[in-house]
C-alpha cells in the first residue's frame, strides 16, 4: 500500500518530497500512431498516411511547443497536397484535420481544435465513420469546457446523421457506428446526472448491453461511457469487469479501422487512461486500497509519458491519487495528512486554480469540478488542524461556490462512509466528475 508513499516521504519526510511525484522525469514516450493508432484501415492516400503518421510522432518526440509547431507544418504541407476528389481524398483531408485537432488538443488549444473538427464535421462527403469520429470527439471537447448543452447538441445532430445514414451504413461495422454515436449521447446524460434517460443509450437492437463482447474490444469510449454508468449506480463487479475489457481492448490495439478512429480526448490513449483510471477508483471504492494504488500509479506514469509531467491530464490523476489515500485514511483510521495534502497542492497547482480571491461560481475555472473537488478535500485536511483552520474554512467556501455538479453536492462527493449512496468518478477524458 505505501508504493506512492514511499516514493513521496523517503528516509527524510516533508512537502518537497511529497510534491515532487508528479515531477519525477520520465523517459520520452516512444513514437505512437494517431487516431485510435489505426489509421491503416481507411481509405486514405497512402503517402498522405505516412505523412500523418510522421508529423504526430514529431510533436510527441519532445512534447515541446517546437516539436508541436514542427508536427502542425508537416500537416499543413500534407493538408495542401491534397486537392482531388472523392471518397479517398476527401476521407484523408478529412482525417488530416483530426490529426490536427488531436496535436492543437495535446497543447491545450481546445477552440483551435474544435475549429478543425467542425470543418470535418461540416463536411459533405467524408465516410461516416470518419464523421461520427469528429463529432464524438467535439462532443469530449465541449464536456471538457463545461459546455454541457452545447455538446448534447452535437450529440443529438450525430443521432440524426446515423438516422439518416442509416440505409447506407447496414455493413459489418454499421452497428458499432451506432453504438458510438448512441454512447457520445449517454456521456452527456450521464454528466448532467440524468440518470434515467442514460442507460438506453447503451442497449442495442437485442437489448445487448455495448460492454459485452466485440464491441468492448473494437471501441473502447462505448464500454468506459457504460461502465462508469454502472459504476455511479454501484453496480461495482460489471463496472470492475467493463474496465478491464477496455484495458484489454485498447492495450491489444485490435484492427477495425472506422470502427475504432478517433480523436483528441476520444482518442485511444485517452481511452486506455481513463478507463485504468476508473479502474483504480474503483477498487478505491471497494477498499482494496494496494490494487488501487498500483493502478492509480500506473496511470500517472502514463499519463506523464504521455502529455508531460506538468499537463492538467497529472493534475487529474494526482487528485483521483490523493482521494485514494483519503478513503483508504478514513476507512483504516490512518493517517495520510501529509501525503494527501502535497498530493492535492501538486494537483491544484497543475490544474491551473484560480486564486482563492476569485469566486468560485464567478470565476473562469477550466476543470471546474475536479478543482473543487480537490480543493475541497484539502479544505477538509486543513480544518481538521487547529492553527489551520481559517485557511481551511477559505478553501471549503470557495470549493462549495465553483462545485456544479448535478447528481451530488460536494459534501456527498467527499463521504467515503459505507452508508453513501453516491460515489464521485473523475472520467480524466472530459476532466469531470461523474
Amino acid at each position: 500500500m505505501m508504493g506512492v508513499a514511499s516514493k513521496l516521504l523517503g528516509p527524510r519526510a516533508g512537502l518537497a518530497r511529497v510534491v515532487s511525484l508528479a515531477s519525477v522525469s520520465r523517459p520520452p514516450s516512444p513514437p505512437s500512431r494517431l487516431l485510435h493508432d489505426r489509421i491503416q484501415g481507411q481509405d486514405l492516400n497512402p503517402v498522405a498516411s505516412q505523412m500523418i503518421d510522421y508529423a504526430v510522432s514529431l510533436a510527441r518526440s519532445q512534447k515541446s511547443d517546437e516539436s508541436y509547431s514542427q508536427g502542425m507544418l508537416v500537416l499543413e504541407q500534407c493538408l495542401s497536397t491534397q486537392h482531388s476528389e472523392g471518397q479517398v481524398a476527401e476521407n484523408t483531408r478529412s482525417i488530416v484535420l483530426l490529426a490536427m485537432s488531436t496535436l492543437l488538443y495535446e497543447r491545450g488549444n481546445l477552440d483551435e481544435a474544435i475549429h478543425k473538427l467542425q470543418g470535418v464535421a461540416d463536411s459533405s462527403n467524408p465516410s461516416l465513420g470518419v464523421k461520427v469520429a469528429a463529432m464524438e470527439a467535439l462532443v469530449g471537447l465541449h464536456l471538457e469546457m463545461g459546455q454541457d448543452d452545447t455538446s448534447s447538441v452535437v450529440a443529438d445532430k450525430c443521432l440524426k446523421l446515423l438516422e439518416r445514414e442509416s440505409a447506407q451504413t447496414a455493413g459489418s461495422g454499421s452497428s458499432i457506428i451506432n453504438a458510438r454515436a448512441k454512447a457520445a449521447k449517454g456521456l452527456v446524460e450521464l454528466v448532467r446526472g440524468s440518470f434515467r434517460s442514460v442507460e438506453p443509450f447503451f442497449q442495442g437492437s437485442n437489448d445487448d448491453k455495448y460492454s459485452t463482447g466485440s464491441v468492448a474490444l473494437t471501441n473502447g469510449n462505448v464500454a468506459l461511457s457504460y461502465g462508469e454508468f454502472l459504476h455511479s449506480s454501484r453496480n461495482f463487479s460489471l463496472a470492475k469487469e467493463v474496465y478491464q475489457k477496455v484495458i484489454q481492448g485498447t492495450s491489444e490495439k485490435v484492427e477495425f479501422a472506422e470502427t475504432t478512429l478517433g480523436a483528441c480526448n476520444m482518442a485511444s490513449q485517452e481511452v486506455l487512461l481513463a478507463a485504468t483510471c476508473a479502474l483504480g477508483q474503483l477498487e478505491s471504492h471497494l477498499g482494496n486500497f494496494s490494487d488501487a494504488e498500483e493502478i492509480l500509479t500506473k496511470a500517472l506514469t502514463k499519463t506523464e509519458e504521455h502529455f508531460g509531467s506538468h499537463h492538467p491530464k497529472v493534475g487529474i490523476i494526482l487528485t483521483c491519487i490523493a482521494l485514494m489515500f483519503r478513503w483508504k485514511a478514513i476507512q483504516e483510521h490512518s493517517s495520510f495528512l501529509l501525503v494527501q495534502e502535497g498530493l492535492l497542492r501538486k494537483a491544484t497547482e497543475l490544474l491551473k486554480a484560480p486564486a482563492l480571491e476569485s469566486a468560485g461560481m464567478e470565476a473562469k475555472v477550466d476543470r471546474r469540478d475536479v478543482v473543487a473537488l480537490a480543493r475541497g478535500a484539502h479544505a477538509e485536511i486543513l480544518c481538521v488542524q487547529e492553527n489551520r483552520k481559517g485557511e481551511g474554512e477559505r478553501l471549503k467556501s470557495w470549493a462549495e461556490s465553483a462545485w456544479r455538479n448535478r447528481r451530488m453536492s460536494l459534501s456527498e462527493a467527499l463521504d467515503c462512509s459505507e452508508s453513501s449512496s453516491q460515489v464521485p468518478i473523475v472520467d480524466s477524458r472530459i476532466c469531470q466528475v461523474l
